[in-house]
């Protein structure tokens, strides 16, 4: 990574896997975060650098550059209840180690962390984990070891982890975090019923790879927000993003402007204009999807024209999407390029990705399928998926969340967990 930055506290090298955690006035919450980190076995704790990236942007208000000077006085201060971990930190906030104005962001201190970790992992013949996790986010005790777990059984490169949010610090913010994790699933749920490929959640917090899929990447993308999803969708198309299991993450349920979408966003947003600023997906948006791929799978010999023929017979407004990305330009090229069938659907599916999923998504929801509010639109999605129907939000997020491999209790809250003092 080009940059004035280096890591800071520990010196040691050679580690199994990094966990790095980018902090922008997390004061308050950070040191809860690594505290449960430290609540992992000992001995792994040991093999993974854990690195703190205390960063801002140049022009970030004054009250947040003040939060991450006072966070780095205490990283350097030390604590015993974090004795366990190897904990380094980069100072991304100081005078001369800002990030720029513009292009600075959470992608760009994920990827100040994770390529300045790369330093301190394990050399030739080794393939160690980047961990991505969130300021603002608790892990259980079995993290470190079902992460290291996975990867010592899986084939692919990445991996997303089960998550779970945090209560909200009021029964409104609860409710309006319940709805929108909610949305969350229901669309991964969706893309699960339609056969897509991008079927996981992007949740920053919540995601791994290995140091070579990493590298084959060319790293972590630098955008100011969404930098997971993209991340995601890039290791999805070359080394294949599987869900581990065995342990949850627990993001932040707190409201946030920092970011133009996302939780923080999300909540943000429903708080001054209202639930209905999260309207959710009709199922027949995922049905139109599902028709599409199944259309390709089974004639990936027919010419462009054909499926864009037959795609139109499925769904008009896919027939204009289609058009509108220029499909059967696209498709010819793919064919030329590909002619072993596997290929050719490996490549389609690199075209028509989880960004152009979402696209087509949205464009069904502007005219065929307006969203609509979950009732309708997940009675039916249980329907199709074989589920009992159930009634209320909390009842069809508690089916959800264990559909997708969450069992936790409600978490205990942020703030009961300890909190350094400068």
């Amino acid at each position: 990574m080009d940059g004035p930055w280096r890591i800071e506290g520990c010196t040691e090298e050679g580690f199994d896997g990094a966990v790095v955690i980018p902090a922008l006035a997390e004061s308050a919450s950070l040191f809860a975060t690594l505290s449960s980190l430290a609540d992992n076995p000992s001995e792994l704790c040991q093999r993974f650098l854990t690195l703190v990236v205390v960063n801002h942007r140049q022009d970030a208000p004054a009250a947040d550059k003040a939060d991450n000077l006072t966070t780095l006085k205490l990283l350097a201060k030390g604590d015993l209840r974090l004795s366990r971990l190897r904990l380094a930190w980069i100072d991304a906030a100081s005078t001369g180690l800002e990030m720029p104005a513009k292009g600075g962001g959470v992608g760009l201190a994920r990827r100040i962390g994770l390529d300045l970790a790369l330093t301190r992992l394990l050399g030739a013949g080794r393939d160690p984990l980047l961990v991505c996790l969130d300021a603002d986010t608790l892990v259980r005790p079995d993290y470190l070891p079902a992460l290291v777990r996975h990867f010592g059984q899986s084939r692919c490169g990445a991996a997303v982890i089960p998550f779970q949010h945090q209560r909200g610090a009021s029964p409104e913010a609860d409710r309006l975090i319940t709805r929108y994790e909610l949305f969350l699933r229901g669309y991964v749920l969706g893309l699960e019923l339609a056969g897509s490929p991008y079927a996981f959640h992007s949740v920053g917090s919540a995601m791994a790879c290995r140091a070579s899929a990493y590298v084959k990447i060319n790293g972590m993308n630098s955008r100011t927000a969404g930098e997971d999803f993209y991340f995601l969708q890039q290791l999805a198309r070359t080394v294949g993003v599987e869900q581990l299991s065995g342990t949850v993450v627990h993001p932040s349920a707190r409201a946030s402007h920092r970011v133009p979408f996302g939780t923080g966003r999300s909540v943000s947003r429903m708080l001054a204009g209202g639930e209905q600023e999260q309207l959710f997906y009709q199922t027949g948006c995922f049905r139109v999807l599902g028709a599409w791929l199944k259309l390709v799978s089974e004639q990936p010999d027919a010419a462009g024209g054909a499926i864009r023929e037959r795609a139109g017979e499925i769904s008009t407004c896919l027939g204009e999407f289609l058009d509108l990305n220029r499909f059967e330009e696209i498709w010819g090229k793919l064919l030329r390029n590909h002619p072993a069938r596997a290929a050719l659907i490996k490549a389609f599916h690199g075209w028509f990705d989880g960004l152009k999923t979402m696209k087509l998504i949205h464009h069904l929801s502007d005219s065929l399928f307006p969203r609509c509010e979950p009732d309708e639109a997940l009675t039916e999605l249980f329907a199709w998926r074989g589920l009992e129907p159930v009634s209320g939000l909390e009842n069809r997020l508690d089916v959800l969340r264990s559909l997708q491999g969450v069992t936790d209790p409600p978490l205990t809250p942020l703030s009961d967990k300890p909190v350094y003092q400068a």
